[in-house]
C-alpha cells in the first residue's frame, strides 16, 4: 500500500470515529428532550451530514475556494460524514415503522430523503457563494 493510500485510510477512520461520536452525542442530546423521539435524532444527523458533505464537496472541489488534498477531503466526506450519517439506522427505523404504520413510514422516509437532498443543495449553494 502506498504511503498516500495509508494516510487516506487513517484519515477516513479517524473522521468516522469523530462522526460516530457526534452522532452518539446528538442521539443522547435529543433523547433528553421528551418532545423529540429518537427518530428525530436520526433524521437530524442525516440532514446535517448531507449539508456538510454538500458544502464541503463544493468548497473543496475543483471550482472551490478551499485547497485541500485527498486526505483532508476524505477525512471530512468519507470519514466524518460517513460516521455521522446513519442511513442503515434510517433504513431499519423505516422498516420497523412499516409494521405499525406504513403511511407514517412513507412520510418519514420521504421527508428525510427530501430534507437531506435539500441540505446537500443548500450546502453546495452556500459553498458556491463563499468562493466568490
Amino acid at each position: 500500500m502506498r504511503r498516500e493510500d495509508l494516510r487516506i485510510c487513517l484519515a477516513v477512520g479517524c473522521g468516522a470515529a469523530l462522526g460516530s461520536l457526534l452522532r452518539f452525542f446528538v442521539t443522547v442530546g435529543v433523547g433528553v428532550w421528551p418532545v423529540l423521539p429518537l427518530l428525530g435524532a436520526t433524521a437530524a444527523v442525516n440532514v446535517v451530514g448531507s449539508f456538510i458533505i454538500g458544502f464541503f464537496a463544493r468548497i473543496s472541489g475543483p471550482a472551490g475556494s478551499l485547497s485541500i488534498g485527498p486526505v483532508g477531503r476524505q477525512f471530512v466526506m468519507g470519514g466524518l460524514c460517513g460516521g455521522l450519517t446513519t442511513f442503515s439506522a434510517l433504513s431499519l427505523e423505516t422498516f420497523l415503522l412499516l409494521g405499525d404504520s406504513p403511511g407514517l413510514a412513507a412520510v418519514y422516509l420521504t421527508a428525510v430523503v427530501l430534507l437531506s437532498l435539500g441540505a446537500v443543495l443548500g450546502g453546495h449553494a452556500l459553498a458556491a457563494r463563499h468562493g466568490r
